[in-house]
């Protein structure tokens, strides 16, 4: 130890040759048991060692204890390459920056009944048992005065609570309640890419305040209280509520107008692990890393340890395969559908064709007098796109304009046809965005248009000698059908990462999505939008993971003795896969059948989650099992769990053996037709309940499941069945993907899980 020691000094003291470099922020990960034992803690020991470095005191950002074992440290490229060739060093790596993944809803997921959803209890008794349950958003702070963050008739915060509000030049600490019990801001990360040294004036404000929207809009999302009267700017008016409603909220400020860095995002994962929440939410990601790489997976591990339900947006890069974030198995990773509320408007054409779209302008229109329609779509132009400085003012003023969806901002797209003096704007699809259609607070009169649509209107602007159009709004409607459809742009499967990992988990509420809004800026983001709102309606990921952190709120207070994978496991076992229309799930991206590389186990239903029968429970050593199969290292393993005497002496002999709630089928060759996996059941249904199974299965796939029939005869007992797959002969010739489910049910209840089937020429 003594030895190590000197050495790691010696390395140290040569640091400062190399300070004339420009320096940026790195990720420094420690064996944080060979710390000597002349220092006190590990913040000494970091703090010591770097002050050797230079005469510069404060290159140290953050220390970090329990989401991840190590610091960040502003160093350059050479200083960071010296430490790596310490045995105390087990990786040094450059900040990453991630993106944020951009009041009907409670109705939709049925949570305005005021029927027992939990079995022998009321909802009050829910609600009251919710007030002890404390969600965390990491994201863009928050705007306190909302009133979603009305603490009214909220008992005294739970004596555990470890957090604080922080206080700022524009933030007073006072602004917390009872309901918003915590606000922190994580800055340094985000400074020193900004400005080479976070100790220069900054250019945003530091402290918690959101002068963004999106964190105030998934925070209150997750856990908002009840706001009658709710709406945007008349738009989907009704009461606006969280998912759990009586449930507190604690915010820590990770993202900024440049990204999300990801030494920002652990110390904020960190503090909120010690301050002592039960949920974590997280409604953005980056691109998929091996999981010792991935500071979000390393922290949330350490959350799922403690106890912590963490839920993560899959991403906005759909529908493109493989583009999923946040797959580690203990996260939630959530994906995004449409609900049943929509807010149509209509394109008139000069040729008497009427096409329905969508939008949530809200100004006074233009009138019923159609107007000249104008579309140039020219190779080497980007005027189809409206991207800014492509239009001619002179063609352009006083017409309506089509512009293409895509590479641009939807809302710029309209900024751009009204600075050229376009009085409207018909907002068409490509084949990237299919039939998806989400609505948006355009800054003139536009209306947004599928795919199909959006071609016939091209045909007409591009061949008619004089083409027109009116565009007029039909505000909300409801009940609409069919729904939920899954979004286009939500992302998809396979797990590229670990492909015996089913991902996403489950889709929930994510399109056209009204929530608490920050009063420091304008609707759309856009400078120009001087718009300002206490509510707002917008769309992604980000929208949905918010839905799932709050409903497992409400599944931790109904069931606090369950773990995070008790509770993921009953919202994905009890997820539906039918609309309501009764039938499939569809895509929006190409109006298809949807597959669960899209919506995983399907979209979550809250009532049935609160009492599933059954659920698939993981242990932190079931984990590490799965971890070391993964052909890891030692120090890789080490780098995630954070234990010293890791050996992976207990190791599966295949990922998929895992106990997740989902499979992932990967017939890797020829000679390997035959997949088997054992999975334990746990009761948490009645004693002498007694399950079924059924088994659905692609053709060229046989399905065998023993036992058929479990016996529970107590609460809390654990039963294994063991599920065989076998590939025919030469369906590799012939099949890329294919899907089925295992559903094991009584009367009382059904258990689901979606099958994924995939031959190796997929992943190749």
């Amino acid at each position: 130890m003594a030895a190590e020691a000197f050495w790691f000094g010696v390395l140290l003291l040569l640091l400062p040759c190399f300070s004339a470099m420009a320096k940026q922020t790195y990720i420094v990960q420690m064996n944080h048991h060979s710390k000597p034992e002349s220092y006190a803690t590990h913040h000494d020991w970091y703090s010591a060692s770097l002050q050797s470095l230079s005469s510069d005191s404060d290159s140290l950002l953050y220390t970090y204890t329990d989401a991840y074992h190590g610091f960040a440290a502003s160093l350059d490229p050479e200083q960071a390459e010296l430490l790596r060739q310490s045995d105390s060093v087990i990786g040094v790596y450059e900040d990453t920056v991630y993106n944020l993944h951009t009041t009907r809803t409670p109705e939709f997921l049925g949570l305005d009944t005021e029927l027992g959803l939990w079995e022998g209890h009321s909802t009050q008794d829910l609600n009251q048992a919710s007030n002890d349950v404390i969600v965390g958003v990491l994201d863009t702070g928050v705007w306190p005065e909302s009133k979603s963050f009305d603490d009214t008739g909220m008992p005294e915060i739970p004596t555990r609570w470890r957090g604080q509000c922080e206080s700022g030049p524009d933030f007073a600490a006072t602004l917390c309640n009872k309901k918003l019990i915590g606000a922190r801001s994580f800055s340094k990360g985000y400074h020193m890419a900004s400005r080479g040294s976070y100790l220069r004036k900054p250019r945003e404000v530091e402290s918690p305040r959101d002068r963004d929207g999106h964190g105030t809009h998934t925070s209150s999302t997750a856990a908002g209280s009840l706001v009658a009267n709710a709406s945007l700017l008349g738009y989907a008016t009704g009461t606006a509520r969280g998912m759990a409603p009586h449930a507190r909220v604690a915010t820590y400020k990770v993202c900024w107008s440049t990204g999300c860095f990801g030494s920002d995002i652990l110390a904020g994962m960190d503090r909120a692990i010690v301050d002592g929440v039960d949920v974590l939410s997280l409604s953005l990601g980056g691109g998929s890393a091996p999981y010792y790489r991935d500071t979000i997976a390393i922290g949330a591990f350490t959350a799922m340890e403690r106890g912590i339900f963490v839920s993560c947006s899959a991403g906005n890069s759909g529908p493109t395969r493989a583009s999923l974030a946040n797959t580690a198995p203990w996260i939630m990773t959530v994906g995004a559908g449409t609900l049943d509320r929509d807010f149509p408007a209509y394109a008139l054409l000069g040729n008497k064709l009427r096409f329905t779209g969508v939008s949530l302008y809200s100004g006074s229109g233009m009138g019923n007098k159609p107007v000249q329609l104008v579309y140039n779509r020219r190779s080497n132009s980007s005027s189809n796109l409206c991207m800014p400085g492509s239009l001619n003012p002179d063609l352009i003023r006083g017409k309506v304009v089509m512009c293409d969806r895509g590479i641009n901002a939807r809302v710029e797209k309209g900024g751009v046809v009204r600075a050229a003096g376009g009085i409207g704007m018909i907002l068409a699809n490509t084949a990237a965005s299919g039939e998806e259609l989400v609505a948006d607070s355009h800054l003139l009169p536009a209306v947004a248009v599928g795919r199909r649509v959006g071609d016939q209107i091209r045909e007409y602007a591009q061949h008619d000698p004089n083409p027109t159009a009116v565009i007029t709004f039909g505000r909300t409607v409801l009940n609409v059908r069919p729904s939920p459809v899954v979004a286009a742009f939500s992302s998809r499967g396979p797990n590229m990462v670990n492909p015996q990992i089913l991902k996403p988990d489950v889709i929930g509420p994510g399109v056209n999505i009204l929530a608490a809004w920050s009063e420091a800026v304008g609707l759309t983001g856009l400078e120009e939008d001087k718009r300002k709102s206490q509510f707002n309606i917008i769309s992604g990921t980000s929208m949905s993971c918010p839905h799932i952190s709050g409903l497992a709120a409400l599944l931790k207070a109904a069931h606090p003795e369950w773990s995070p994978s008790a509770v993921k496991s009953a919202l994905m076992t009890t997820a539906y896969t039918h609309d309501n229309t009764k039938a499939p799930l569809r895509d929006a991206a190409d109006g298809t059948i949807s597959n669960p590389w899209a919506h995983g186990s399907g979209h979550v239903d809250p009532s049935k989650a609160l009492s599933p029968g059954l659920v698939y429970d993981i242990t932190t050593e079931d984990y590490i099992a799965f971890l070391c199969s993964l052909e890891y290292t030692n120090e890789h393993v080490q780098a995630i769990v954070k234990r010293p005497n890791v050996t992976c002496a207990r190791k599966y002999s295949d990922p998929g053996q895992l106990n997740y709630p989902s499979f992932s089928v990967m017939f890797w060759n020829k000679k390997k037709r035959v997949v088997s996996y054992t999975r334990e059941l746990t009761n948490v249904g009645p004693a002498g309940s007694v399950y079924r199974v059924a088994v659905t299965s692609p053709s060229m796939v046989r399905t065998i499941v023993k036992p058929t029939r479990l016996v529970f005869n107590n609460v809390g007992e654990k039963q294994k069945y063991t599920v065989t797959f076998v590939a025919s002969q030469g369906a590799e010739k012939t099949s890329r993907s294919e899907f089925g489910s295992i559903m094991w049910s009584n009367p009382q209840h059904q258990v689901k899980s979606p099958v994924a089937f995939a031959w190796t020429q997929l992943i190749d």
